[in-house]
Parts: C-alpha cells; sequence; structure tokens
C-alpha cells in the first residue's frame, strides 16, 4: 500500500532466486492501479496473482490465504526484499527436516545489521523465545500448520484502526506453536528490510507506543506469566533512563513511550 519503487525492488529480488518453483500472492491495499504495470512487467518472469483488501497488514493478509497453492508459505513485506538464494536455502531445510513444520529467521538491514534483538543461537520457538526468534517477513510456514492455525487477528498490526498496531507477527507463530507444531529457528536464514530507526527515533515516536500497545495485547491473549511481563516492562525503562542520563533525549523518549504502550496494551486489552 502506497509503495511503488518498494514492491519493484521486491519483484527484483525474486526474479533473481535460484529456485524459481514459486506463486506471488499481490495483496494490493491501494485504492488505484499505481503497481498494475509493474505487476504486468513480471508476469513473463514468474508466476503472480493479483487480488484486492481493504486496508490493514492483518486483513491483506487474511485476503492472501484465501488463495493459497503451494507447500509452504511466507509473509514478506511490501518493503522487504530476498537474496538470490533464500527461498533455494529455505526449501532446502524444509526437505532435510521434515520434523519440522516451518521455519524462521532474522530481519537484516541493507548494510547487514540486525533490525531488533534477534537470538544468535538456533532452536526451537517457544513461549519465551519467540520475541527474539521471529518476525513476519521471515515466517516460513508448511501450508498444513496456516490451514489449522487460520487467520491472523485483525485487530492487530499496522492499518487495523486499533491502537495495537503490532504484535500480530509474533500472535500467529504463537498459536501455531500451541497447537502443537514445532517451528524451528535458524539466525542463518535472513531477510532484509529497511531500519524503521534508521531516520532517527523522533519520527518513531508513534510507532514505538502502537506497536508496544500490540505487544502487550499478545501479552495478555496468551496468558504470559506476571513475571515475564514485568521483565519486558522494565526493558524499556531501562532503556529510557540510560539514554536520559545519556543526553540522548530522543531515544530516552521513545523507551518511554514503548513501555506505555506495552502496559495499556497488556492491562487494557
Amino acid at each position: 500500500v502506497d509503495r511503488k519503487c518498494e514492491v519493484e525492488r521486491f519483484l527484483a529480488s525474486l526474479d533473481a532466486q535460484t529456485y524459481q518453483n514459486f506463486e506471488l500472492i499481490v495483496v494490493d491495499q491501494n485504492t488505484d492501479d499505481k503497481i498494475v504495470p509493474l505487476l504486468l512487467s513480471y508476469r513473463n518472469r514468474f508466476s503472480i496473482l493479483h487480488v484486492r483488501s481493504k486496508r490493514g497488514s492483518s486483513k491483506a493478509r487474511n485476503v492472501g490465504l484465501k488463495y493459497l497453492s503451494g507447500d509452504v508459505v511466507a509473509f514478506p513485506d511490501d518493503d522487504c526484499w530476498y537474496l538470490p538464494n533464500l527461498i533455494a536455502q529455505v526449501a532446502r531445510f524444509l526437505c532435510d527436516h521434515l520434523e519440522f513444520d516451518g521455519v524462521t529467521g532474522r530481519i537484516i538491514d541493507e548494510v547487514g545489521d540486525c533490525i531488533a534483538r534477534f537470538d544468535t543461537s538456533k532452536g526451537l520457538l517457544n513461549l519465551f523465545n519467540v520475541w527474539q526468534r521471529t518476525a513476519c517477513p521471515c515466517i516460513f510456514l508448511r501450508t498444513y500448520v496456516v490451514k489449522h492455525v487460520g487467520k491472523f487477528d485483525e485487530t492487530l498490526g499496522g492499518g487495523t484502526g486499533t491502537i495495537w498496531g503490532g504484535g500480530e507477527d509474533i500472535d500467529y507463530p504463537l498459536r501455531a506453536i500451541e497447537s502443537g507444531f514445532k517451528i524451528y529457528y535458524d539466525p542463518n536464514i535472513f531477510v532484509i528490510h529497511p531500519n524503521p530507526l534508521k531516520n532517527g527515533y523522533d519520527k518513531a515516536i508513534n510507532r514505538a507506543y502502537s506497536y508496544g500497545a500490540g505487544i502487550g495485547r499478545v501479552w495478555k491473549k496468551h496468558n504470559y506469566p506476571n513475571w515475564l511481563v514485568t521483565y519486558y516492562l522494565l526493558r524499556p525503562i531501562g532503556g529510557s533512563v540510560l539514554n536520559f542520563l545519556g543526553g540522548n533525549w530522543s531515544k530516552a523518549y521513545y523507551h518511554w513511550r514503548a513501555f506505555c504502550g506495552r502496559l495499556r496494551g497488556w492491562l487494557f486489552s
């Protein structure tokens, strides 16, 4: 939605994949046809299905889920992109490890730095480590998992019209784990995504609050223990205090707003 150059970059990265047995489902949330000529330019390169949706990241993903035809499902953002061997790497992993129902990886920016704190060790996702082991653009699930888990929670995520502007990419694998599926995390699998904090913390204040509120709602929804919630609430407070003492006031306020959002999401969901 509201992007064109980023979509073109992602399409080019798909065209460069060494593994080409895939279909792209484009869920278009624009009110015009701005991306239609771009999609047409790739129609002879790989399979593209173009569908429409109302605005909202979770709403759009749920529309896309209606048209699944492959064995594995990914949820790329429109502004991320893949290195040429990514799909081959995921396919090889899942073929070699039939005991796992999906695999997740890291998000890095264009210079190779991790976005957020991702775990450096491999292993299965669980209630406690999922926060450091997944993000929507690097989730790859076998289709039977998605069909069992069902729709994304449309009250969570960007464009929902609620205060819960994040957390949908944690809620979804948590629901899979709670259903008994085994999802493995491998930090050697990664997707590239622009760093939302690249232009400073001032422009991300509102995002910190809404994402935090979504996180708090996920804690409540999945009955997280109070001790763990307390730990995750203390982290942004600590970040706020340290940055305030260091004179980085915009970053301090960013962490404070993240705390406020998390607290509200947890208490009032």
